[in-house]
């Protein structure tokens, strides 16, 4: 069965009000898998964007810590979504087989990424003509 744009979606994460300032936190309750691997994107030049590669098996969890960016998320059977990130209390979770691209960056925008595996490239397909016709 194949994954769709549907199986991706914007989760709550908790927040701590505070008037010295907010908190949020990920605990490995949050999400469907235990995440192996952080990293984020920062300084992305007005225009530009990031992604353009869907994931094998690996799924991620984006969150907005600074700024905002839109994620554009397309299936294989041609569903699309486009979902605005712009709060660091909410992540996206894509699912694995899903094609994303992230775009319009805001100046100063930071997207902290959870993913449920270690860099392999061998997980990634970075052609989406590949990704179209790809059979798991």
């Amino acid at each position: 069965m194949n994954t769709t744009v549907n199986d991706c979606c914007v989760i709550e994460i908790p927040k701590i009000e505070d008037k010295r300032g907010n908190l949020s936190f990920v605990e490995k309750d949050l999400l469907p898998y235990n995440f192996k691997r952080v990293y984020y994107l920062y300084d992305v030049p007005g225009g530009a964007y990031r992604g353009g590669h869907a994931h094998k098996e690996q799924q991620a969890f984006l969150i907005a810590l600074s700024g905002s960016f839109n994620v554009v998320l397309v299936d294989q059977d041609g569903g699309k979504k486009k979902v605005f990130l712009n709060k660091p209390n909410q992540g996206l979770l894509i699912s694995n087989m899903i094609w994303r691209e992230l775009e319009d960056f805001s100046s100063g925008a930071v997207c902290l990424v959870l993913a449920s595996d270690v860099y392999n490239e061998k997980d990634y397909i970075r052609s989406f003509d590949n990704f179209k016709t790809h059979m798991l």
